[in-house]
């Protein structure tokens, strides 16, 4: 049975979020109350705090989040959806795989699935429509595409995770490139999938379709011209060794600062300080949660709670099928109702121990999660992506639970494939 201070600290968490405490604090302030019941002296509050600071992979997160802002003010989305467009407009359907590849990667690099939809949301909805998909087609595609490239390099949930992974007292360590090769499989699974599926779907529709053009290539190829070493140089930085990930984070947004502010000149002198302002100020809060959390996870080992969790879930659940079955339940429903930094946060060094403990590999373990969280998007009836579409098209929620449930159910399967079957995750990890 777990013990009674984790229940006095579950009390706790509900009382003060009961009257809005910020999450940062409700968090803090069971460590600090934990630690003192445990007769525990507090400056390891502090020192956990310190030790944060000294994380070298710590210093990707602000500048990851700085490119991504840079370019969510610029036009980078247009230039992108023109060269994809540009690129596959030989295939058939090519306007949902131009949706599907765009989006994925525009989450990646800006971190966030609401921008993706806001942003090529306004380009690419009326493309759809215009080509004779239906308007149910076109929301829920998009809805659903928001949200895609949380597992492809060099998204923030992915760096966090391992950051957080790399905290703990584990056995098993990893390394950021080995989550970042991770993701890779899971998403082209899932883009796979979703366009498959649409193909299917719009067998009978009368779509507008395009030839592809080298003149079109030529000139999407000079338009983006700056923008496409983007990858390489983050990628091929961190892989070929070269760079540090801190390193190419410093470079990619010192390389974004001169492409959008100078050469491209879409984002003047003036807004830069704001733009550095609203991105620091998202890192800051996403920090705080994290130092805070890390504190509570000291208490949480002291309390052996990670031990006691596996200790019931052992007497209860003795198949890892089974295990991984409740926590992709689990995951579902937290991705449905917090945010995904905050459940990366606070939930991986409770969870990670334990799947270790049932032979899951972490990196395997983080894509699971991640995974979940990306579909936590969706699901009714608090998804995130659902009201954010809502809001963009000026449509009832309702209307966006109708378009999105067919290619929820499909991302669902998805998941359960890329929990059962490791080696999607793992191929390229040693």
């Amino acid at each position: 049975m777990l013990n009674s201070y984790l229940f006095i600290t579950i009390f706790l968490i509900l009382l003060l979020a009961w009257f809005g405490a910020p999450l940062f604090s409700l968090i803090l302030s069971v460590s600090i109350i934990g630690f003192t019941y445990q007769e525990i002296d507090l400056t390891v509050i502090p020192i956990e705090l310190y030790r944060l600071t000294n994380t070298p992979l710590l210093l990707a997160l602000p500048l990851f989040t700085f490119t991504g802002y840079l370019m969510s003010e610029s036009n980078t989305s247009q230039r992108l959806v023109r060269l994809s467009s540009a690129l596959l407009g030989w295939i058939p359907s090519e306007l949902v795989l131009v949706t599907l590849f765009t989006s994925a990667l525009f989450t990646a690099f800006t971190g966030a699935t609401g921008v993706t939809i806001v942003a090529l949301g306004a380009l690419l909805y009326p493309a759809l429509k215009q080509s004779g998909y239906s308007e149910k087609f076109s929301l829920g595609l998009i809805t659903t595409s928001g949200s895609l490239g949380l597992l492809l390099p060099p998204s923030l949930p992915l760096i966090l995770y391992v950051v957080i992974v790399q905290q703990l007292d584990l056995d098993q360590t990893i390394s950021i490139e080995q989550v970042f090769l991770a993701g890779i499989f899971p998403t082209l699974l899932m883009i796979l999938v979703l366009f498959l599926w649409s193909i299917w779907q719009t067998r009978h529709s009368p779509l507008e379709t395009k030839k592809y053009s080298n003149k079109e290539l030529i000139s999407a190829l000079r338009e983006s011209i700056w923008e496409i070493p983007l990858p390489f140089i983050v990628l091929g930085g961190i892989f070929s060794g070269f760079f540090a990930v801190s390193e190419a984070a410093a470079v990619t947004a010192l390389y974004i600062i001169i492409v959008e502010v100078f050469i491209y000149k879409e984002v003047s002198l003036s807004q830069l300080p704001k733009v550095i302002e609203n991105s620091m100020t998202m890192i800051g809060g996403i920090l705080l949660i994290l130092a805070s959390a890390l504190a509570m996870t000291n208490y949480f080992v002291d309390a052996e709670v990670p031990f006691l969790l596996f200790e019931w879930l052992q007497s209860h659940v003795t198949s890892p099928i089974t295990f991984l079955l409740l926590l992709n339940i689990f995951l579902l429903l937290l991705g449905a109702i917090l945010d995904i930094f905050s459940a990366i946060v606070i939930m991986s060094p409770l969870i990670v121990p334990i799947a270790i403990n049932f032979g899951v590999h972490p990196v395997h373990l983080g894509i699971i999660f991640l995974a979940n969280m990306q579909l936590g998007y969706l699901t009714p009836p608090v998804g995130m992506n659902l009201f954010i579409a809502s809001y963009r098209f000026k449509k009832p929620i309702f209307d966006i639970y109708h378009s999105t449930i067919v290619m929820m159910l499909l991302i669902l399967g998805c998941v359960l494939l890329i929990t059962y079957i490791p080696a999607i995750s793992l191929f390229f990890v040693t």
